[in-house]
């Protein structure tokens, strides 16, 4: 099959071709009709975060089951799923106590110790080796993944708008819904309208909010937030967003979401808040790099905390981000920028760095 495989960190995508193994006990191969450019791939992809080498990057995909595993009930030849990072072990603390999305034993969804790697490639007359991202890899034309990593969806649902709730549906919205919880009438500001943002800001509105102040510096972004529910819009690159936000908020907002990944503006979505406040960082800020917040501010009992996708319970929540987009509430469709072929991935990432687009999608 053909694959985008990173073969070094940092380092651009190679297609080639790559050879995937037959399902085994509670796998599952999908083939996969969508996968949506995510920016936690070009993290990954510009060195900001560690992985092992080589590897078929890729993790926000829909497609269709085309062969099970033994022990697999949940799906069926010819269902749809959406594949989700969040995969679970089930038996773990964290999943025993309804937090999936943070499992600390997902070494159960690996194969055994000595089994062949669902993954490898040629290597002159040998075979290699290569690594599964996040045990997804959707940047490929089949992935190979344990039965716990997938959510079966309506089959009305288009599947190159399903493959964006993989992730970046479902953190956007999740930050809002799950992690923040925020109440109906609150006051929002959301830092970053790329596909996360534009996902929280959507969140926001489904939820009620009554002020939702979309900040970026790209005016298109702005434009796309505004259709997206957001009342109110602040350039950053012309004027001080956090001051701008206390003007329009009247001393501050009840609830941030930094949704960029940058140091500066996790910083800013605390400084923004009102007493009480709760600043949200979605995005991943690299490794190395410290946030800091006076000390002070926090007598104003102001938090800040961090979301892991959504705080999802991906099972429960995908098919009703699934029906909530049925039903005309979700924005989708003006999510996808751009649909492109696998060989055209590069040039994807290329358009996402200059902030040229929302998502771009991989179709098959």
């Amino acid at each position: 099959m053909r694959a985008a495989v990173l073969e070094t960190n940092p380092g651009e995508l190679i297609v080639q071709d790559v050879q995937i193994d037959k399902p085994g006990p509670n796998e599952v191969l999908v083939r996969v009709v969508a996968a949506g450019l995510c920016h936690s791939d070009l993290h990954f992809m510009e060195g900001k975060y560690p992985c092992p080498t080589p590897t078929v990057l890729g993790h926000e995909s829909a497609g269709v089951v085309e062969a099970v595993g033994e022990g697999v009930h949940y799906v069926a030849v010819g269902d749809h799923v959406i594949s989700c990072l969040s995969a679970y072990c089930g038996t773990c603390d964290y999943c025993l106590t309804g937090r999936l999305y943070i499992c600390q034993n997902k070494n159960a969804l690996e194969r055994p110790a000595g089994s062949p790697s669902r993954l490898t490639r040629r290597s002159g007359a040998a075979s290699e080796d290569v690594t599964q991202f996040f045990r997804l890899s959707s940047f490929a034309e089949q992935i190979l993944v344990h039965e716990h990593a997938l959510v079966k969806i309506d089959k009305d649902m288009p599947l190159d708008r399903a493959a964006l709730i993989g992730c970046g549906v479902t953190t956007g919205l999740g930050a809002v819904f799950n992690t923040a919880r925020i109440p109906v009438g609150s006051t929002v500001a959301v830092i970053g309208c790329g596909g996360i943002g534009l996902n929280a800001v959507q969140g926001a509105r489904i939820a009620g909010a009554g002020r939702i102040i979309a900040i970026d510096m790209n005016k298109t972004k702005l434009e796309l937030a505004q259709e997206f529910g957001a009342t109110d819009v602040i350039d950053a690159s012309q004027v001080d967003a956090v001051a701008a936000v206390k003007e329009l908020a009247k001393g501050g907002v009840e609830f941030s979401f930094e949704a960029i990944g940058l140091k500066a503006a996790a910083e800013q979505s605390f400084a923004m808040l009102r007493p009480g406040g709760v600043a949200t960082v979605i995005g991943m800020i690299p490794m190395g790099e410290n946030i800091e917040i006076p000390g002070y501010a926090l007598l104003g009992d102001r938090r800040i905390q961090g979301s892991n996708m959504g705080s999802n319970r991906f099972r429960v929540d995908m098919p009703r981000y699934v029906d909530l987009y049925m039903q005309g509430r979700l924005k989708l469709d003006e999510l996808v920028s751009a649909r492109i072929k696998l060989e055209d991935i590069n040039e994807g990432f290329a358009a996402m760095k200059k902030g040229n687009v929302a998502r771009s999608v991989v179709v098959f």
